[in-house]
């Protein structure tokens, strides 16, 4: 059973940083790129950044670029998520996943809450 576990959210003023991390298990981790995407309050999933399956290249929404750095440890089947000078507007729930098509994913993780406010 493939299994997705991410932890590290919480509540944050803004500016603040946070690591996000998520665990997986029951598929060859290393094989796979991996996606972190999240859903605002109110709204649909917004893929976040992508990393390939040797780490070697990523990808970042424009909102995310330079503030996000997103990372794995194949030897740990562990993915990470780096947000720094966070906004308010990147509260919601945060999901690693595999196989996205846009964000039409075949497996998240129960998802990890970030809420950034004052």
């Amino acid at each position: 059973e493939v299994l997705l576990v991410e932890s590290g959210g919480g509540l944050v003023q803004p500016g603040g940083s946070l690591r996000l991390s998520c665990e997986a298990s029951g598929f060859t981790f290393s094989s796979f790129w991996m996606y972190w995407v999240r859903q605002a309050p109110g709204k649909g999933l917004e893929r976040v950044a992508d990393i390939s399956d040797g780490g070697t290249i990523t990808y970042y929404e424009d909102s995310a670029k330079g503030r996000f750095t997103i990372s794995r440890n194949n030897a740990k089947n562990t993915l990470y998520l780096q947000m720094n000078s966070l906004k308010l507007e990147d509260t919601g729930v945060y999901y690693c996943a595999i196989q996205c098509m846009g964000t039409n994913c075949t497996v998240r993780g129960q998802g990890t809450q970030v809420t950034v406010s004052s």
